[in-house]
């Protein structure tokens, strides 16, 4: 990341792996990090997920990112809440009742390390009234998603930490082992979709939505057996008996939610008028966060991401840039920023014309026209 330069406002990006999809990068145990500290390094501000930083026990603190959880980045993304960057957040932990005792020591044990090793805050744990009863689905598309049974049992365990003075909550909820076992091969293979991600994203969506604080989840499961064939991309969630330690590393420097609009005037506070760039899956642009900022920010897609999705940009009427890697798009980001045309990094710079004219398209003017002979393809064509 460069200096702040006193003479131009900071640039902001937002980059966005949808949970559950089976993302060829993002989709697995924090495979998408690497790009996430790539981005930052050209921008001044990252503006992220917790499915792009978690990779299990494996984490990478980047002090230009913002951790906001999903339905908060999509409320922030459409102007109806903003985020306040903090130096430390006291993190709530909630423990699914249903987690066996052996199983619950595991999670604690990390929690202790998390405040030992690390130095984060915790509050005391909260374990909730009622198993949560956390159950497995998948979309005719392939994408995963989950239920709650019980919903009200860890609204009120959340509760009860922040009121313990927690503001940011880590839930551990337990999973099914029942997952199918092909499915499950699949993913530890790198291939398919993650059959756990859609419900996570069910649980955290609905602590943020409802209690408007800062959240994230690792799930409870028992250590599969040793497997020397799996991929390297889902390698991250075979080190041990929990997920948590990205979790609370995340969750500790989370940007807290500004939704009072007389707050607007903080200065520190990130609003959505403020994002230069958003960069998504191609095939993945169905999402809130892009359809929000895609039309009013540089929208980069990029096609390597393969989902098991199928939502274009052009279908939705989105002026984004297609790109085929996130090397592109990181270049792509960089030349953004410095105010520099991505064609004039090319052998062909097309002569300037006058308005109307045949080929005023291939102008100067704006980063979607540029030259099909680019390594960087138009949003349109």
């Amino acid at each position: 990341m460069n200096s702040p330069n006193p003479s131009r406002r900071p640039y902001t990006a937002v980059l966005v792996v949808p949970t559950g999809i089976g993302a060829a990068v993002g989709g697995y145990a924090g495979d998408a990090l690497p790009v996430a500290r790539a981005i930052a390094s050209v921008v001044d501000t990252l503006i992220t997920h917790p499915n792009v930083m978690n990779g299990a026990q494996l984490y990478w603190p980047l002090p230009n990112a913002c951790y906001v959880e999903g339905y908060g980045l999509d409320q922030f993304a459409s102007g109806r809440w903003g985020l306040r960057p903090v130096h430390r957040n006291r993190i709530g932990l909630v423990l699914d009742a249903a987690i066996e005792d052996d199983l619950r020591w595991r999670h604690l044990q990390a929690a202790d390390a998390a405040r030992a090793t690390l130095g984060l805050d915790l509050t005391d744990y909260v374990v909730t009234h009622a198993p949560l009863g956390v159950e497995l689905r998948r979309a005719a598309s392939g994408a995963t998603w989950g239920t709650i049974g019980r919903p009200d049992s860890l609204l009120r365990a959340a509760e009860r930490a922040i009121a313990a003075g927690a503001n940011a909550i880590a839930v551990v909820a337990r999973f099914p082992e029942d997952t199918d076992a092909e499915t499950l091969q699949d993913y530890r293979q790198g291939h398919g979709v993650d059959p756990l991600a859609g419900a996570e994203a069910v649980i955290s969506h609905l602590v943020v939505r409802t209690l408007q604080v800062p959240c994230a989840h690792a799930p409870a499961l028992s250590p599969l057996p040793l497997d020397p064939s799996i991929s390297p991309k889902s390698a991250a969630e075979e080190l041990g008996y929990t997920f948590l330690p990205c979790v609370l590393a995340g969750l500790s420097r989370a940007p807290q939610f500004v939704t009072g609009p007389t707050l607007r005037q903080s200065g520190s506070t990130l609003w959505a008028d403020q994002v230069d760039a958003i960069v998504v899956p191609a095939s993945a642009c169905g999402g809130s966060a892009l359809l929000s900022l895609g039309r009013r920010s540089l929208a980069i897609a990029v096609e390597a991401n393969s989902t098991a999705l199928d939502v274009s940009p052009e279908a939705l009427g989105i002026p984004a840039v297609r790109v085929s890697s996130y090397l592109e798009a990181v270049g792509l980001l960089a030349a953004h920023r410095a105010g520099v045309h991505p064609q004039a990094l090319t052998a062909q710079v097309p002569r300037i014309q006058a308005l109307g004219s045949p080929q005023a398209g291939s102008s100067f003017g704006r980063i979607e026209n540029i030259s099909p002979v680019s390594t960087i393809a138009p949003g349109g064509g």
